[in-house]
């Protein structure tokens, strides 16, 4: 009688294991307009926002970077980047090569930015390797051009 329990009591943790890692599953475009009524909003934007505006992809930048006015971590605060000089916010000891690079901090240089750091500016620090998602980049610019 005790063996059948244990193979249950095991199974069910496997199952409940495996369920912990799979991938969410998120609506389709098309699903997702069929069964909201305002069919005009787009579904990327409304599926990735968190109730505090930072975007889903933003978990793996904030693993580096504050959010506060001034409070760096192993990179600089991104409160105040957008429309800087690149290597210029105060505070953080930038790498040679990014304050060399000449960069403004605007769209479509961040967006080249996030698609590849090391490969827009060799000898930088950031070794992130990318975001190959242009629509997640172009929401993670629109983050940071609200962070003031």
């Amino acid at each position: 009688m005790r063996f059948p329990t244990r193979c249950l009591a095991v199974a069910a943790l496997a199952m409940v294991l495996a369920a912990c890692g799979s991938p969410k599953q998120e609506e389709t475009p098309a699903a997702e307009s069929a069964s909201t009524p305002d069919a005009a909003a787009p579904p990327a934007v409304a599926s990735v926002a968190a109730a505090d505006g930072k975007p889903a992809s933003f978990a793996q930048c904030a693993a580096c970077h504050s959010v506060e006015p001034g409070k760096h971590g192993i990179g600089p605060s991104l409160v105040g980047v957008y429309g800087t000089k690149a290597g210029e916010l105060a505070g953080y000891t930038f790498s040679p090569a990014l304050k060399a690079s000449g960069l403004t901090w605007d769209d479509a240089t961040l967006d080249k930015w996030l698609e590849g750091p090391m490969k827009l500016v060799p000898g930088t620090k950031m070794t992130y390797a990318g975001l190959s998602d242009p629509a997640k980049r172009a929401e993670l610019v629109a983050y940071l051009k609200t962070l003031k």
